[in-house]
């Protein structure tokens, strides 16, 4: 995509939030020998995705761009964010970070192990469930999934009585009527994308927590199908 943006004399932006302290990142790598305003220029990470504090993020930005002040007013963050600073949020994003790539591997092998387990049994018992995204390359701790005939929404409340906390989507689609773009581009219809499952795996998620998952998924899908 860098190298696209680029060839088209075009500014990129890539949100890495799901990705930082998960999968490598290198912002310098991926940005390359550019010299000018085009490729990728900025680069936005969040402390909450690797168990830091909620409100706090960072903004890499190339020193060859010419992004626009969000806040005018003072010098500080190189004069595109004026107002005074939350050190102790920064304090903690940093240690969080620190302690994120220092175990990114061996906790991505951990999750990519529950992750397995989990769908294994889900498989078992649920043998239309289809996995979606790539097997490998994908972030160790999420597995989508479509559930056919079973509405996400329904199975968000079935499983929730169950003390699992699950969603159908990103954050961003919260509150959302229609049903996430991003399956669609994957060539599901409107039905067939609010029959999705977004399981999200994290630092405190232990085989006791997959395991409960797995037994209470088959019936709230059965529950789930019956209500249609």
């Amino acid at each position: 995509l860098a190298a696209e943006a680029v060839a088209a004399g075009t500014p990129l932006h890539l949100d890495a939030v799901s990705a930082f302290g998960h999968v490598p990142v290198d912002f310098a790598r991926w940005r390359g020998d550019v010299r000018d305003g085009t490729g990728l220029v900025a680069l936005s990470v969040s402390a909450h995705k690797i168990g830091g504090p909620v409100g706090v993020g960072a903004l890499v930005v190339s020193r060859h761009a010419e992004p626009t002040p969000l806040l005018h007013g003072g010098g500080q963050q190189r004069s595109l964010r004026a107002g005074t600073q939350d050190v102790a949020g920064a304090t903690a994003f940093a240690v969080a970070a620190e302690l994120a790539v220092a175990e990114r591997e061996e906790e991505a092998r951990r999750l990519s192990a529950l992750r397995e387990r989990a769908l294994t049994a889900i498989r078992r018992d649920i043998p239309d469930v289809v996995p979606l995204g790539d097997p490998i390359d994908r972030i160790p701790g999420n597995l989508h999934l479509h559930l056919p005939g079973a509405g996400g929404e329904s199975l968000l409340f079935l499983l929730d009585q169950r003390g699992i906390a699950v969603s159908t989507g990103s954050a961003c689609q919260a509150g959302v009527p229609e049903p996430s773009h991003v399956v669609q581009a994957l060539g599901f219809d409107e039905r067939a994308a609010r029959q999705v499952l977004r399981i999200t795996l994290g630092r405190t998620s232990t085989v006791d927590d997959v395991d409960a998952l797995s037994a209470a998924l088959p019936e709230a899908v059965s529950r789930a199908r019956a209500a249609r």
